[in-house]
């Protein structure tokens, strides 16, 4: 009896002239604004006593609860990082080339924007020291700068191991994706019967991975294969199952909670976001075409790592501006949640989109350069993935400061030099090249 490849219920969608999936591309960028946002509406800042004071403006509140809900995208994030990270390695291997390639490839697409942005910011918290700004300041501004940075280091591993993933789910789709949610809801069981919060990290790998799989889903048209109404009902099956976690106190209702630590609610708020996108993308595709969609998606696609390692910044450098102008012009800023707080919030939020549009522009060549030749061996390159996740895990273990800035820059330096070739390429490419385009 012959098996063949049953032909997809929906036409795909049509690719952008340069072959790109114009509606995951439309979301990507979605994703990193959506990021954007909620992580600017979370910027307190006060001045209490004469001294500024930072602050999370969303702790404690109930307000965050519903804007988690629209703006916590980041398992549709990882989902169409899966997606965009299954379809390239496929595209790779059509070209002969190696999973070391590859590899290569997302360690310097990752970590050479985030070589600059930390080396800056370590460059400006001395520069704040020597100014005379007090220690504690400037520890909670690095504190501040290191939170984000854990996506950076779970994405790097994440595609690190994506070539094998990717064999696994060839071989045993379904086994490989319900052998990393099993492992999530283990995390999530022990966490809840021992106490132990710390166990919950460990679900930074099962959780994105998990959802980094069903990405491959959508990638090889598992997804779009499935009947409408199948997909709706898995849809709808994981937003009850979300909601009597609420309501039982199994998980936080404020998003934001559940993803420090990540627990198994992100897994089901992917599955929603992955049934409505499958279920609209054609209208989503048809939008994405338009004139003003596409262009927007173009411009935070070319920058996507640079918007997210400079957001922070932009966020910290308009908190500090608003603290001394109410130091020096006697200004009084509006206490968090408040109503003029909220009233403020508009100008806020635009300028924040603005000032950290405006800074990737300025630094889009870092990210848009080519990749250096791979490393040829395998070993070298896997090297380079796992000193770059250690270097941003300093930065989220111990903050960031001017020594840890350095020491991240010094082993992400280590890192892209280990992923390139390690002779000249045909272009004459040495490591002097190296520190001027990373």
């Amino acid at each position: 009896m012959a098996i063949v490849e049953a032909p997809p219920r929906t036409a795909p969608p049509l690719p952008s002239p340069g072959g790109r999936d114009t509606t995951i591309d439309f979301l990507r960028a979605i994703c990193v604004t959506g990021v954007v946002l909620l992580h600017a509406i979370m910027v307190g800042v006060t001045v209490v006593d004469g001294s500024p004071v930072f602050s999370n403006a969303s702790e404690g509140t109930g307000w965050i609860v519903p804007i988690s809900w629209v703006l916590q995208v980041m398992p549709l994030f990882f989902i169409i990082g899966g997606f965009a990270g299954y379809t390239s390695f496929r595209r790779t291997q059509e070209r002969g080339d190696t999973a070391a390639g590859f590899l290569a490839a997302r360690v310097h697409r990752l970590l050479r924007p985030a070589l600059f942005a930390i080396g800056i910011v370590g460059a400006a918290l001395a520069a704040l020291s020597v100014a005379g700004m007090p220690a504690e300041i400037i520890a909670v501004a690095g504190f501040r700068y290191s939170q984000p940075l854990w996506f950076l280091a779970v994405f790097l591993g994440s595609q690190a191991i994506l070539p094998a993933l990717a064999g696994a789910h060839a071989r045993k789709p379904l086994i490989t994706v319900a052998a990393l949610v099993a492992a999530s809801l283990g995390v999530d069981a022990l966490r809840a019967i021992t106490g132990l919060e710390g166990l919950g990290f460990l679900n930074l790998a099962f959780v994105w991975l998990a959802l980094q799989q069903i990405g491959f889903f959508l990638a090889d048209g598992t997804i779009d294969g499935l009947r409408r109404r199948t997909r709706a009902i898995a849809g709808a099956v994981a937003l009850i199952t979300l909601i009597s976690g609420f309501t039982t106190g199994v998980y936080s209702p404020d998003l934001v909670a559940n993803i420090n630590p990540p627990t198994t609610a992100l897994l089901l708020v992917g599955v929603v976001h992955l049934s409505a996108v499958s279920l609209l993308r054609d209208r989503i595709g048809v939008l994405s075409r338009r004139p003003v969609p596409a262009a927007f998606s173009a411009f935070v696609n070319r920058r996507t790592m640079t918007i997210y390692l400079w957001h922070m910044p932009a966020l910290l450098a308009m908190a500090g501006i608003c603290a001394l102008a109410s130091l020096a012009g006697g200004i009084t800023l509006p206490e968090p949640s408040t109503l003029e707080w909220w009233v403020s919030r508009p100008p806020w939020l635009a300028t924040a989109l603005t000032l950290t549009a405006v800074i990737a522009v300025s630094l889009t060549r870092i990210e848009t350069l080519p990749s250096p030749p791979a490393a040829d061996s395998a070993r070298r390159v896997q090297s380079a993935a796992v000193l770059g996740v250690a270097s941003v895990v300093l930065l989220l273990v111990a903050g960031t400061t001017v020594l840890t800035a350095a020491l991240a820059v010094g082993a992400m330096l280590l890192s892209l030099r280990l992923a390139r070739r390690s002779h000249q390429s045909p272009r004459g490419e040495s490591v002097t090249d190296l520190v001027r385009v990373a």
